[in-house]
């Protein structure tokens, strides 16, 4: 008997060749059975990973750090960490100004996030910017996010006090003035906590180190919780 062929044996056949043939043909059928199962099952559907982008500069990109030590990674490890299936895309472009993100966010939208965290307006401020100019730039990013139906979470951010009392005030106003405007959650400064403290800084005093990155991500966690509706 060719069993390869798919011809039965033949059950009046005794003898030791009879039998192996009798005790092949279960053996493979289990293995095509198993197999057909496997292929035909595939994977289980799951429940789809929620996407976090963050938008941002210098400090989202994870400036002067490794890539797993960047913000994003951090933050996507801390929402692992409490189980919550979320891709957080790292969105950083170091130097970018509100400008650069209105540029760029329409691109930034063909990755489908779901939820979208705004981190721009420190490289306004180092450049003296006018702050009206900084709100129209941001405001036109919300814009678009509220029209692909993202929910944002606003990073505020300060001026540096050598600019004076009045830009420092004007520039600070941006932030609250928009969330109001488009609904959305703030996050009133990006760095707090960490600014100014040499030991959670790089050399240069401005971007955190990996310390200084755990600590906002810590600080950060309950604001982007309520961000994905999650408290």
């Amino acid at each position: 008997m060719d069993v390869a062929a798919g011809v039965g044996p033949d059950l009046g056949v005794g003898g030791a060749a009879g039998v192996r043939r009798w005790s092949a043909r279960p053996s493979l059928a289990c293995a095509a059975l198993l197999l057909a199962l496997i292929i035909g099952a595939g994977p289980a559907p799951g429940k789809p990973v929620e996407r976090l982008l963050v938008l941002g500069d210098s400090i989202a990109a994870g400036y002067g750090l490794p890539a797993e030590e960047s913000l994003p990674a951090r933050l996507q490890a801390a929402l692992r960490q409490a189980g919550y299936e979320v891709e957080v895309i790292n969105g950083g472009v170091s130097g970018d100004t509100s400008a650069g993100g209105l540029a760029r966010v329409q691109w930034m939208l063909g990755d489908k996030p779901d939820f979208v965290i705004l981190e721009l307006g420190a490289n306004d401020a180092l450049r003296g910017i006018d702050p009206k100019e900084t709100y129209a730039n941001l405001d036109g990013i919300l814009a678009k996010l509220d029209a692909a139906g993202v929910k944002v979470l606003l990073a505020g951010m300060l001026a540096p006090p050598n600019l004076g009392p009045a830009y420092g005030r004007a520039f600070a106003s941006i932030y609250p003035r928009l969330a109001a405007a488009h609904h959305c959650l703030l996050y009133p400064f990006l760095l707090d906590g960490v600014a100014a403290i040499p030991s959670l800084n790089q050399a240069d005093g401005i971007h955190p180190n990996a310390r200084g990155v755990e600590a906002m991500v810590g600080r950060m966690l309950p604001y982007v919780e309520r961000l994905l509706g999650k408290k």
